[in-house]
């Protein structure tokens, strides 16, 4: 069962950002994993976060486009069924987790 997709406000505006090819491949990420966006771990198809680059992202998992390298970064919440979307960028890992740490707080 697919789990319903919201983007917070500001990955709303990452999204904006993207030129229109490199956003049919985020959005055709995002359709692909919300099928399944468990991490890896349990048998889905999120690659689970945890403390990265000292930023402690337990609990959220992460869809790695290599090219352009894109990351997005997302938040379930198992008991709605929902796909938090937190960011997208075309940055390095460390950057990007930096975000997602700031937007979680």
């Amino acid at each position: 069962m697919s789990y319903i997709i919201r983007f917070t406000e500001e990955a709303r505006q990452d999204m904006k950002k993207l030129d229109g090819s490199v956003k049919k491949q985020v959005v055709a990420a995002i359709l692909k994993v919300s099928k399944n966006p468990l991490p890896k771990n349990e048998g889905g198809l999120g690659n689970p976060l945890g403390n990265k680059h000292d930023n402690n992202l337990t609990g959220l998992c992460k869809i790695k486009i290599l090219n352009p390298s894109i990351r997005i970064v997302y938040q379930l919440v198992r008991v709605d069924k929902v796909m938090n979307i937190i960011v997208i960028a075309a940055r390095s890992d460390d950057e990007v987790y930096k975000i997602a740490a700031e937007r979680t707080k």
